[in-house]
């Protein structure tokens, strides 16, 4: 039996006879003297080898890295000089007595405590990777914030309900991952993307507080916040309005980060509407750290020279911005040159800039290429709005106002961080007061700005019918850090309203019928107002930890090309498994080259 985990072994056991599992994390031989390092969950404890001991000597010449052993030996204190106050167990360390390997290991791959590693051999070797112990530590963050969630909504009245991970497709933003039934040939359930129909038919069945810490799948490109598989907080409840639930997610999210990091966040959070923060920040998930705004110029540019302004500021939806970066006159052509590659993947054309040199000599001070189209007024009128003064420089974003947001709020946390403008800490808010719908330009049709079922804010309901780019909705995202970590609304609980939703997005009474049917007859049948929110674990985990990317905190993840490098997922099936199914693939002819 185990006596004690490896890094739990301290001043406190010392003169004890101690038994020991655990992995060879190094050995290292001193002039006769084997040390071994030897490594569990809890940490690393020194294992001393004497040659007055033989048997067991000889053993540990021929311990490896990765062996996994049993140790038995006696605590005692080390030598003076060597204390290593880093670890608990670095002010003794333990005489062995007896080692058995109980399994040796290949040469691994790579060490464990190697901070260099391809994420590729990573993640092929996950069973290795997950040995180290940056990773053991971030899954234990996991486990904790998952138990501090669940222990705070317990202390809530919430209860902890499946739904089934088996169910029909129905649009909800991304591509369904569908399975195909043997039983009903030419027919397949879909993996679910979230649990939303299924939490909304529990209010309606009566449960008041639900809650579930559970997989979605969504079959869309990946990036390092996204997994084809993902795991949502997911929580609904009845009677309580918006300002309530959002209250009490805060106050979820502020118990989490204070019970597994001690992190008072501060409180209550900020709140922003989706409009400012679009103008402001040009984002719906601003980073507030980065103190630099957004400053409007729309209305000044109508009937300037400058063409691209003047065009831009003209259209429907068109935008003017401007950036103002503090001693960014410091800011090199090539430096500019970057930024400028930068925003053209948000799908900015280019950045104009001006430089503010020397603020008291008048134009003359001013240097940019943009210059020669702008009159005197107009160059004051953008000085006066951004705030500028000498040794800074203003850039510029002009075209559709979605693209000039996205560029230009991208641009603002690039610069932000990359200046040393961010601030430290956590900077949580919500966004509130989203639009109902947005206009999609390719199929000509509004479509629902978060999902369906989202209850229009009060008032706007005949907007529904009227004039539906200009309804509101009781949504609610919040923010940490520029990251989204949880989106969430008030739902629609009358049929007559849902159906108003359904027409607004061109879904007539049969497809609705034939998509969502059994929750419009549910919601027939006394459906009381409820709504929640779905917090993201995997990215809420990735922050606390500190990591780069979701990957870093989920036991085995995908690539970004959605493959298990471990298991080699997704492979072929034979033909027999497909026949079952009632599916035969189409051999695609190569293209001769």
């Amino acid at each position: 039996m185990r006596s004690e985990y490896c890094g739990r072994i301290s001043r406190k056991h010392l003169g004890q006879t101690v038994t020991l599992y655990g992995w060879v994390h190094r050995r290292r031989d001193h002039g006769g003297v084997i040390f071994v390092d030897l490594r569990d969950r809890e940490g690393l404890v020194q294992i001393v080898c004497d040659p007055d001991n033989p048997e067991t000597f000889q053993v540990a010449d021929k311990l490896r890295h990765e062996y996994v052993i049993r140790a038995t030996g006696r605590v005692r204190s080390r030598p003076e000089g060597t204390v290593n106050l880093n670890l608990v167990s670095g002010e003794i360390e333990v005489l062995a007595q007896s080692i058995d390997i109980l399994n040796p290991s290949l040469t691994p791959p790579f060490l464990m405590d190697d901070e260099h590693l391809s994420e590729n051999v990573r993640l092929e070797y996950r069973f290795l990777d997950l040995r180290r112990p940056q990773m053991q530590r971030n899954l234990r963050l996991r486990y904790k914030t998952a138990m501090a969630v669940r222990n705070f909504l317990d202390r809530h009245g919430f209860i902890d309900i499946e739904t089934p991970m088996l169910t029909r497709s129905t649009p909800e933003g991304a591509r369904d991952y569908l399975v195909p039934s043997r039983v009903h040939a030419g027919h397949f359930f879909a993996l679910p993307q979230s649990p939303q129909l299924f939490k909304q038919l529990l209010m309606i069945s009566g449960f008041d507080r639900y809650y579930q810490i559970v997989k979605c799948f969504r079959d869309e490109d990946l990036r390092a916040d996204r997994q084809p598989e993902f795991t949502q907080i997911d929580i609904e409840t009845s009677f309580l309005g918006q300002q309530e639930i959002t209250a009490l997610m805060e106050e979820l999210i502020c118990v989490v980060f204070k019970q597994v990091l001690d992190i008072d966040l501060p409180s209550p959070f900020p709140r922003l509407a989706y409009d400012e923060a679009m103008a402001l920040y040009g984002s719906d998930k601003p980073d507030l750290r980065v103190p630099l705004k957004l400053t409007e110029l729309t209305d000044a540019m109508k009937d300037v020279e400058f063409k691209v302004f003047r065009d831009a500021a003209q259209l429907k939806d068109g935008r003017v911005a401007a950036l103002r970066v503090p001693r960014g006159g410091e800011l090199t052509r090539k430096e500019i040159d970057d930024y400028t590659e930068f925003v053209k993947i948000y799908g900015a054309k280019g950045l104009a800039y001006i430089k503010v040199n020397d603020l008291g000599k008048g134009a003359e001070g001013l240097q940019s290429p943009i210059l020669k189209f702008l009159t005197e007024p107009t160059v004051q009128t953008i000085l006066e709005r951004t705030g500028a003064g000498s040794g800074d420089v203003i850039f510029f974003g002009a075209g559709r106002a979605k693209i000039v947001n996205e560029a230009l709020g991208a641009l603002r946390a690039k610069i932000g961080h990359e200046r040393g403008l961010a601030e430290a800490g956590w900077r949580p808010l919500w966004v509130l007061d989203f639009p109902m719908f947005e206009w999609d330009e390719e199929e000509k049709r509004w479509i629902a700005m978060h999902h369906p079922f989202t209850a229009p804010a009060d008032g706007h309901e005949n907007l529904l019918e009227t004039n539906p780019g200009a309804a509101r909705a009781k949504a609610h995202d919040m923010v940490l850090n520029g990251w989204e970590i949880g989106g969430g609304s008030v739902r629609i609980h009358r049929q007559d309203v849902q159906s108003k939703v359904f027409s607004a997005l061109n879904i007539g009474p049969e497809e609705a019928q034939a998509k969502f049917g059994f929750l419009l007859q549910a919601l027939q049948y006394g459906a009381p107002p409820h709504g929640g929110i779905a917090f993201g674990l995997d990215r809420i985990v990735t922050m606390m930890a500190g990591a780069e990317s979701i990957r870093d905190v989920i036991a085995f993840p995908k690539t970004q090309r959605a493959q298990c490098l471990l298991t080699h997922a997704p492979n072929t099936v034979d033909e027999k498994q497909l026949r079952e199914l009632h599916i035969r693939l189409r051999q695609t002819e190569q293209k001769k080259t």
